[in-house]
């Protein structure tokens, strides 16, 4: 498989892990404000705002996804504590992350509370199915 063959499949991965995101946020009872929040210094997956009993909250959302041939290949993954996508969030990444988020913040005049979480999706595209990890209030020390 050539390298362009392969970021395009990861491209297309991505895509669909935070489109089943969307759909899992959604179902949870999130507003969507945002997605694919682009500038050159960082990306936001998903914006969402979020009414708790104290009051609004933003939250800023990356997902990561990872693709399996078959189910079974999923479930022996997740029982052998294999890789999971949400390894992949590191201080680097937040740190990316975080620029975009202050754009984000200036550019919609927000003035509250906000957070970022991980959505971690595990799918078999083939299968139709996928397994969604929510991880709230992701913060590096």
């Amino acid at each position: 498989m050539k390298q362009t063959d392969k970021k395009g499949l990861k491209n297309k991965i991505g895509a669909f892990g935070e489109q089943i995101a969307v759909n899992y946020l959604k179902n949870k009872g999130f507003s969507i404000l945002d997605t694919n929040y682009l500038k050159k210094w960082g990306e936001i997956d998903i914006v969402t705002h979020e009414t708790k009993e104290s009051g609004q909250i933003v939250r800023f959302i990356e997902v990561k996804a990872v693709s399996y041939e078959t189910k079974h290949d999923l479930e022996f993954a997740i029982s052998r504590g294999t890789w999971r996508p949400e390894e992949n969030v590191h201080y680097s990444k937040i740190s990316r992350l975080n620029r975009a988020i202050e754009s984000w913040i200036i550019e919609n005049n927000y003035d509250g509370e906000w957070e970022i979480d991980v959505v971690a999706v595990r799918m078999v595209p083939r299968e139709r199915f996928a397994s969604v990890k929510y991880i709230p209030n992701v913060i590096f020390d």
